[in-house]
């Protein structure tokens, strides 16, 4: 039996509809992968022994009398079935956020999200309080295109309340056949009135990267991190440096925002393509013989390249183990918003015929052996995508009975000294004439923008200033008679 680590993030249910991002340590191949020291019990002596299975028949037992109550005087007929599935599912994810059962389908739909293809709207979303709540549209799906945002709640599904409803009967509702139309009604900070978006499923291509050329500094956005992230990476930084003479003269600008998460494997490929040697992450389970160290492969394929990491609050696990591999090796500098502070890892245990656990089993730590769960990666500089207050404002910190955040050796990376001279003159938020952000134009994107000068900066080219070029901000001049108020 092989275990195959993953990183996932949340309640993970697909459809065109994930569940939101999370760290997730997952086991492939057949049968009931359970690690036999999972299985272990701490020694005991037999009265000990005698006195806890007492306890536990008897707690079974009252279990069993509940199910039958239920079974028996329910309003309505209720399965076997159902009140099982509803049982384990209640005992996992009373243990924190992250734990779960998932029948077979949702098992099913879990894989097929790794993959990078599924189908459906491409949203991630997350249960909260009884609401749907939007974590991020993935790029490029219909989701993305219908101008769903990050905070938006999800109200009703085709006309039909489902506020309130479990998170799993919301996500089935937004399942169906490519080609097919679905209305959702959505609730928007700020926004009076709900707004409602008719959106045609279709079959959801995660792409691996994204790439561009900015006079000669490259960009490359990862929007999660499936089967085919490093590779994908590999090529696209190659296409670049062709297209800009056989060196990036101006640095690389590595965007990992609303990056939910993914292959765990991945993200260790991904950080060692940019680290020469050294630790990358480490886990630290239960049991110190199931805990992991992985490091550096020897080789930085970028030779140096000054880089700028963009993240905030939808960064979550790979993602966040990427951003604190770099900034722990001060291989980068990160700018942005506080990442979403997912510090633990989910194994996933197939059960042959009945779906699979998703059980928290470990928790991981970057290079520097802090742990950032329930804290988040901070920035090295702050840089807000706007002047408001993030819609976005969920983080692991705001979820129900998390994991305490324990076992590092610090809770703040190490300190730099190495932070470029045009760091201090960085502004912290737009300027007030700051065009509005628009994810399909990047000279509104004032992260982006400001990563760009910054890197350039560093590779010693010209770093003109991005607000500079802006027209004179409005002014205005009070109405004379005007009272007061």
């Amino acid at each position: 039996m092989t275990f195959r680590n993953a990183l996932l993030f949340g309640a993970a249910f697909l459809s065109g509809i994930m569940a939101a991002p999370g760290v997730v340590s997952t086991v492939g191949a057949t049968g009931v992968l359970i690690p036999a020291a999972h299985a272990e019990a701490a020694p005991s002596t037999p009265a000990q022994d005698s006195g806890n299975h007492a306890e536990t028949y008897r707690l079974l037992t009252l279990f069993g009398s509940i199910f039958d109550l239920v079974r028996a005087n329910y309003v309505e007929p209720v399965s076997d079935r159902e009140l099982i599935t509803n049982a384990l599912n209640g005992m996992l994810s009373g243990l924190d956020p992250h734990s779960s059962y998932m029948t077979e389908k949702q098992y099913a739909d879990m894989q097929v999200q790794t993959s990078g293809k599924f189908g459906g709207l491409g949203l991630e979303v997350q249960g909260e309080d009884g609401h749907v709540r939007v974590v991020s549209p993935i790029d490029g799906t219909p989701a993305w295109k219908a101008g769903i945002k990050p905070g938006d709640y999800i109200v009703a599904i085709d006309g039909h309340n489902i506020d309130g409803s479990p998170l799993n009967d919301a996500v089935e509702k937004m399942r169906g056949k490519p080609d097919t139309k679905i209305t959702l009604t959505i609730i928007r900070a700020k926004t009076t009135k709900p707004i409602i978006v008719t959106l045609t499923r279709e079959i959801i291509r995660i792409e691996a990267v994204k790439a561009e050329l900015y006079d000669k500094t490259g960009y490359i956005r990862i929007p999660q991190f499936t089967e085919d992230t490093a590779e994908e990476l590999r090529k696209a930084y190659a296409e670049l440096k062709h297209k800009a003479g056989g060196k990036l003269t101006g640095g690389l600008v590595l965007d990992l925002r609303n990056d939910p998460g993914g292959l765990l494997t991945q993200a260790i490929d991904v950080s060692s393509f940019f680290i020469p040697s050294g630790e990358i992450v480490s886990t630290r389970a239960r049991h110190p013989k199931d805990s992991q160290r992985w490091d550096a492969k020897g080789t930085d394929a970028t030779d140096g390249l000054p880089i700028v990491v963009l993240i905030n609050g939808g960064s979550a696990s790979a993602s966040e183990i990427v951003s604190g591999a770099l900034q722990d090796h001060h291989r980068a500098v990160l700018i942005g918003t506080k990442s979403f502070g997912k510090g633990s890892v989910q194994t996933i245990m197939p059960i042959p015929g009945n779906g699979a656990v998703r059980l928290t089993t470990a928790r991981y730590y970057t290079p520097s052996g802090r742990s950032i769960q329930g804290l988040g990666i901070a920035p090295d500089i702050v840089v807000k995508e706007s002047r408001e207050d993030p819609v976005f404002s969920i983080r692991e910190a705001d979820l129900s009975h998390i994991l305490k955040n324990q076992g590092g050796n610090q809770t703040k990376p190490p300190a730099r000294n190495d932070l470029p001279a045009l760091s201090a003159s960085i502004p912290h938020e737009p300027p007030a004439n700051w065009p509005t952000f628009d994810i399909t134009k990047p000279a509104t994107d004032f992260q982006l923008q400001e990563g760009l000068r910054l890197v350039r900066s560093m590779a010693g080219v010209p770093a003109p200033d991005p607000v500079a070029s802006l027209p004179p901000a409005p002014t205005t001049t009070p109405a004379k008679n005007e009272a007061s108020h």
